[in-house]
């Protein structure tokens, strides 16, 4: 009778065990990127794959493929639980303001939280190395890929008509097409925005020789953007440093993200961030100064992490 209450005790305790252990343990995070095929979402798999070693597996972050930033804020507003999502600081706010393209005002967006900041937007103007295309001005009456629907897009058309550059035929594609058409010769050049160095402009140097356009300080200050340094030798020919613009972007979440979670992922990420940075360069520009740039309060588990990391906040992060 004995035997028959400590065996029934036991199944008992490891049926326990085995229904609360890994469940207890795990944190699924979803991290809403940008299209399969770019620097971010690139960026996305690294960190996901730096922060299940660095939790030993506790933290699962899933990769989901966006049509860009917009989308990934929209669903801010609906999403539940562990929703991250990357987007640049001022559609957080045009998103709080109820503000193009998010009118009229959702009192969700409200909800938004930052978590840490991510490699920026880097401007490339890339054209055909044989299209004697040197500057800006050479643009005239070229053939321009500028992607679709994307900030890259929205910024390339803003660039040129602030520069004073008419006559350029702008193709609105996917970007995807960019490389296969250069190297057919269909256009002269692609405009993308990611962080460097970029996948698609690396593509196009092995298929054809490319020149990325560098601009004046001059031009730089009219954008209103930061200046950015693309190192010289970051792409193959590229001989001399290039001078663009940037665009910051961070990751968010809302405050439906459960604390624990949020305080590890910020953890994971910022303990893994060299180490991802040895293999992937774009992880280098990124330093806790990038914290001002971001457009909400910090959820409370990332703040925790940065308290006890001793890392100074910005006033309007708290």
């Amino acid at each position: 009778m004995w035997r028959r209450h400590v065996l029934a005790a036991v199944l008992g305790l490891v049926a326990a065990l085995g229904t609360v252990g890994p469940a207890a343990a795990e944190i699924r995070i979803t991290y809403k990127s940008a299209k399969s095929g770019t620097s971010y979402y690139q960026m996305a798999v690294q960190l996901a794959e730096a922060v299940r070693a660095a939790t030993d597996g506790a933290v699962i972050v899933t990769v989901e493929e966006s049509q860009g930033s917009v989308q990934n804020v929209k669903e801010a507003a609906i999403r539940p639980g562990n929703y991250v999502f990357t987007s640049p600081p001022g559609l957080i706010r045009r998103a709080v303001e109820g503000k193009k393209p998010f009118a009229p005002k959702n009192p969700a967006f409200a909800e938004i939280r930052s978590l840490f900041p991510i490699p920026a937007l880097t401007m490339h103007f890339v054209v055909r190395a044989d299209r004697g295309i040197d500057g800006f001005a050479d643009l005239a009456g070229k053939r321009l890929l500028i992607g679709k629907g994307s900030f890259g897009a929205r910024e390339a058309r803003r660039l040129l008509k602030l520069f004073g550059v008419e006559g350029v035929e702008l193709v609105e594609a996917e970007l995807s097409n960019a490389v296969p058409a250069l190297r057919d010769g269909r256009i002269d050049g692609f405009v993308t925005a990611g962080s460097w160095p970029a996948p698609n402009v690396i593509e196009a140097a092995a298929a054809v020789g490319i020149r990325v356009l560098s601009m004046s300080d001059e031009m730089v200050a009219r954008t209103g953007r930061a200046r950015t340094v693309i190192p010289a030798g970051t792409y193959p020919g590229q001989e001399n440093e290039v001078v663009t613009t940037s665009l910051p972007v961070g990751a968010y979440t809302t405050t439906r993200m459960d604390e624990d979670a949020a305080y590890r992922l910020t953890r994971a990420y910022w303990e893994s961030k060299a180490q991802m940075a040895a293999t992937a360069p774009w992880w280098r520009s990124v330093t806790t100064a990038d914290l001002a740039t971001l457009a909400a309060p910090l959820h409370p588990g990332a703040r925790r992490y940065y308290e006890e990391a001793g890392i100074a906040l910005p006033e309007a992060l708290r």
